[in-house]
Formats: C-alpha cells, sequence, structure tokens
C-alpha cells in the first residue's frame, strides 16, 4: 500500500468514530486531526508503508522529533495521547495486533497551575453601574460565568429557555454534548433579567441569550475582548474568560472544601482535572500561614 496513503484513511476513520460515536467536541477533534497528520508525515519520511514497521523505537523517534522543533512537553503529551488512542482504536478494530505506543511514556511537564482572581479582583471588576445595553449584557455575562464556573463556550451556547426554577438553575451543554444542571446566585439572576429588558428591544430570531447589536448570537471572540476591556476599564489587568470560571472553583473551595460538588458544577469527567484546585487553595493556606504564624518564614 502507498506510503503517502496506508494510514490517512484509518485517520479519517477514527476521527468519525471519536465525533461521532465518542461526542467529543469538534476542538478536540481537530486536535487529534492535527496531531495524526503530524505523525503520517514522520512516517512517510521513514519510508515506512505499513504498520507492521512501526515499533516502539519509531515512535520514541517521532517523540524526539517533536521536542527538536521546539513542542513543549504538555504539547508533547497531548500529541502522544492522540497517537495512542488511535492506535487503540486500530487494535480495537483488529487492524493491527499491538499497540507499539503501549510501552512509550509521556514526558513529565511542570503543573501550570491556573490564573484566579481574588474574591477582591472579582468585587473590583464588578463594582460599576452599566450604562448601555452593550455593558448590560456584559454585566450578565461576567456574573453568570462566576456565580456558575461556565465556560465561555458554554455561556455563548445558552438559549434563554434553558433556565429552570425562576431561573435558579441553568441547563448547561458542556462538552461532549453532556448537560448538567447548575444554581445561579441572585446576583446573576438580577444581572440576567436586567439584560433580557434591553435583550427584548433588539430584533432577532434566534433564542440565544446573549446577542450582539445585529441581534445574533454572541461569539467567543466577543465575549473575550468585551472582558479584558471591561476588566481593563475597571482597573485591574486584562483578563480572560476562563479566569473567572478558575476564580469560582478556587473561591468555592476555600469556602466549602467541598471537591465532589465542584466537580459536578465545573462539569469534569474526572476527579482528578478538579484536583489542581486543591493545588491552589493549598497554597493559599501557605500564604496565611507565612503572613499569620509567628514562627513563619517572613
Amino acid at each position: 500500500m502507498n506510503n503517502n496513503s496506508f494510514i490517512l484513511n484509518d485517520i479519517k476513520e477514527y476521527l468519525v468514530f471519536v465525533s461521532q460515536v465518542k461526542n467529543l467536541s469538534d476542538n478536540t477533534s481537530r486536535s487529534y486531526e492535527r496531531d495524526l497528520k503530524k505523525l503520517n508525515s514522520f512516517l512517510k519520511d521513514l519510508n515506512i508503508s505499513n504498520y507492521s514497521q512501526i515499533n516502539s523505537e519509531t515512535c520514541s523517534a517521532w517523540i524526539g522529533s517533536l521536542y527538536s522543533q521546539n513542542n513543549n512537553p504538555r504539547s508533547i503529551q497531548r500529541h502522544l495521547s492522540s497517537a495512542k488512542g488511535f492506535f487503540r482504536f486500530l487494535k480495537k478494530n483488529n487492524l493491527i495486533d499491538s499497540s507499539p505506543f503501549d510501552l512509550v511514556t509521556s514526558p513529565k511537564s511542570s503543573t501550570n497551575l491556573p490564573e484566579v482572581l481574588s474574591p477582591e479582583d472579582v468585587e473590583q471588576l464588578l463594582n460599576f453601574k452599566p450604562t448601555n445595553m452593550i455593558e448590560i449584557r456584559d454585566m450578565a455575562i461576567v456574573e453568570l460565568m462566576y456565580s456558575s464556573g461556565l465556560r465561555v463556550s458554554e455561556t455563548v451556547n445558552i438559549n434563554i429557555n434553558d433556565f429552570e426554577e425562576n431561573k435558579s438553575f441553568l441547563r448547561v451543554l458542556g462538552k461532549g454534548s453532556k448537560t448538567r444542571l447548575v444554581p445561579m446566585g441572585r446576583f446573576a439572576i438580577n444581572a440576567i433579567n436586567d439584560w433580557l429588558k434591553e435583550r427584548d428591544k433588539l430584533q432577532s430570531d434566534t433564542d440565544a441569550l446573549f446577542l450582539n447589536v445585529k441581534g445574533t448570537r454572541l461569539t467567543v471572540r466577543s465575549i473575550q475582548l468585551r472582558l479584558k476591556k471591561m476588566a481593563v476599564k475597571q482597573g485591574l489587568p486584562p483578563i480572560h474568560p476562563h479566569m473567572l470560571r478558575h476564580s469560582f472553583a478556587t473561591h468555592m473551595l476555600e469556602s466549602s472544601g467541598d471537591l465532589r460538588t465542584i466537580q459536578e458544577l465545573l462539569g469534569h469527567s474526572s476527579l482528578s482535572t478538579t484536583q489542581i484546585y486543591t493545588k491552589l487553595d493549598y497554597q493559599h493556606l501557605a500564604k496565611i500561614y507565612d503572613q499569620s504564624h509567628p514562627r513563619a518564614k517572613k
């Protein structure tokens, strides 16, 4: 079989599988596609024309080539995860007997802790009175994202009929098309009610909650730009939307210590993903200790 194509058809089948069967997001599918096409190019350069020619040494050499291209450990971990998932798919479908990636380990990477705002920063961010329709909408967006720990992609996809029990709860469509129910705080509810009054003034045939001035659904990029502008206006450094989600989780953990509940609220499928916030909480405790204990290092 031609070495230009022996793997490409299987990659296409795998991408259909992860998209339609596993219900992974479009972004994740595109990431897998990029990573596996890089692997295919590497195998092509080695004149490899069938799976039997690929062994663990080949796989390790590919990892080495990714290092030589200045990919960081986190990026290499993702490439390796993409390859391992693909070869598991091949094995499950009897296209190979065993995966050459089974014995290849991922590189260690330093833990990059999420950036979070302090409660005082959040208070400063939201300490303004909106003066026009756009600012009223922006206030509702920020209050909701911080109140319920939403991803920015989840926020733009909210529809006006997603609220339940007088807006006390919100149905959210998360990663992998999984739906979860999240509570909303009174500040978020009030801000959304204010925005809905303004939204009624726009002519729109969409049921999207957050609209632009043309009456169409707001985009992720628009929220990113508006939040950055809002933060700077309030005397803060530029803020990206995911900082609100990280801040929600961190502040909830500091107050409650209930990691399982936070996992559910964030929509994490694995508790290990949520546990990164315990490291932030430990940092917070250590800071308080250093500031407060008479025997702490000053």
